[in-house]
C-alpha cells in the first residue's frame, strides 16, 4: 500500500508552516505530501494568514525536499488556462527532479470564485473545461520536442504551441482524477488519467466508484490499449490518539460547520485505521491519501508514521 499525506493549506497556513510539514512528511517516511488547491476557507474561520497558491508552494518545495512525490488534490480547472498549467507542472518537475502528480478536477466552491474574481461556469460547461484541458495538457508533454501542437475546442484554442519545456516524468507527471460524480467523472478517469481518486468517503461507496472506473475503462479499450491500468486510491480523514480523548481534541475541527460534503473520518486508534485502509485494500485501492487536519500537529504525523506504517508493507 502506497501511503501518502494531503493537506488543507486554505484551513490556515503559511509556506513556512507547510515546508516543516513536508520536511516532516519526507522524514517521517511517507510516500508524497500533496495538498488541496483552494483561494478560501470553506467555513466562518478566515484561515489566516491567508491563501498560499499551491503550484508556487509546490515549486519551492521541489527545491527544498529531496524525495517525497508532491501534488495537488485537486487543482481547479476554473483557476489557470491549461497551456501555461501544463508548463507550470513540467516546470516544477524539472524543479523536483520528477516528482510531480497532477490531481486536477472541475472546480466546486463558487464561493472563492466570486471572492477573487474568477469566473465560475454552471457545471456542465466546468466539466467540459476540464475535458479541453485534459487534452491539452497532456497533448502538450507528449508531443515530441522539435514539433508543435495544437487544438481546437469550444473552450481553448491552441495553434503550434511549442509543447515546452517537457517534464522530467514521460510522458508526463502522472494524472490524478476522481470524485464522487457518477457519468463523466469516471469517463474522464479512464480517458486521461494514471490515478483514479475517491475521496473520504466510505469503503462501499468507494468500491461503487471503482466498478463505476472499471466499467468506463472497458468502454473505452484501456487495457486493449496497452496503457497501464488506473491505480485505484482512496481519501481519509485521519483523527488517531494514544488515547480516546485526543483522537476526539484532533476531530474536533470536523464538527464545524463547512460547505465540504459529508465525509466518513476514521476517528479513533492506529488499529481501526490500519483496519480502514485494509478495508479499502480489500475493494482495490493500492494507495492511499490521509487527511491530516492540523499542520502544526507534527505528533499526529508521527503517530501514523510510527503505529500504522508499519502494519501496511507501505511503500516508503
Amino acid at each position: 500500500m502506497r501511503v501518502s499525506v494531503f493537506t488543507e493549506p486554505h484551513r490556515g497556513a503559511s509556506y513556512t508552516d507547510q515546508l516543516r510539514f513536508a520536511r516532516a512528511v519526507e522524514a517521517a517516511g511517507f510516500e508524497g505530501f500533496l495538498r488541496a488547491d483552494h483561494y478560501q476557507a470553506m467555513g466562518d474561520e478566515p484561515g489566516l494568514p491567508g491563501p498560499t497558491d499551491a503550484w508556487l508552494t509546490l515549486a519551492a518545495l521541489a527545491r527544498e525536499t529531496t524525495r517525497i512525490r508532491l501534488g495537488t488534490l485537486v487543482t481547479s480547472a476554473t483557476f489557470r488556462l491549461p497551456g501555461p498549467l501544463a508548463v507550470m507542472a513540467a516546470q516544477v518537475d524539472q524543479m523536483s527532479g520528477g516528482r510531480i502528480e497532477l490531481g486536477i478536477g472541475a472546480g466546486w466552491y463558487e464561493r472563492e470564485h466570486t471572492s477573487y474574481g474568477i469566473p465560475f461556469p454552471v457545471v456542465g460547461e466546468r466539466f467540459d473545461r476540464l475535458a479541453e484541458q485534459l487534452e491539452v495538457i497532456t497533448g502538450l508533454w507528449r508531443t515530441p520536442v522539435g514539433e508543435t501542437y495544437s487544438f481546437t475546442g469550444d473552450h481553448y484554442r491552441l495553434a503550434d504551441a511549442p509543447a515546452l519545456p517537457k517534464p522530467v516524468q514521460q510522458p508526463g507527471p502522472p494524472v490524478i482524477v476522481g470524485g464522487r460524480g457518477p457519468k463523466r467523472t469516471p469517463e474522464l478517469a479512464a480517458r486521461y488519467a494514471d490515478e483514479f481518486n475517491m475521496p473520504f468517503k466510505s469503503v462501499a461507496e468507494t468500491a461503487a466508484a471503482y466498478e463505476r472506473v472499471a466499467e468506463a475503462c472497458e468502454r473505452h479499450g484501456r487495457t486493449e490499449s496497452g496503457r497501464p491500468p488506473l491505480v485505484l486510491s482512496a481519501g481519509i480523514v485521519v483523527a488517531i490518539g494514544r488515547t480516546d480523548a485526543e483522537a476526539q481534541r484532533r476531530a474536533a475541527p470536523l464538527h464545524v460547520k463547512s460547505a465540504l460534503p459529508p465525509e466518513d473520518p476514521v476517528v479513533g486508534s492506529p488499529a481501526q485505521l490500519v483496519d480502514r485502509i485494509g478495508e479499502f485494500a480489500a475493494v482495490g485501492a493500492t494507495r492511499v491519501h490521509l487527511r491530516l487536519i492540523d499542520l502544526a500537529d507534527l505528533d499526529h504525523l508521527e503517530l501514523v508514521a510510527a503505529e500504522v506504517l508499519p502494519q501496511l508493507g507501505a511503500d516508503r
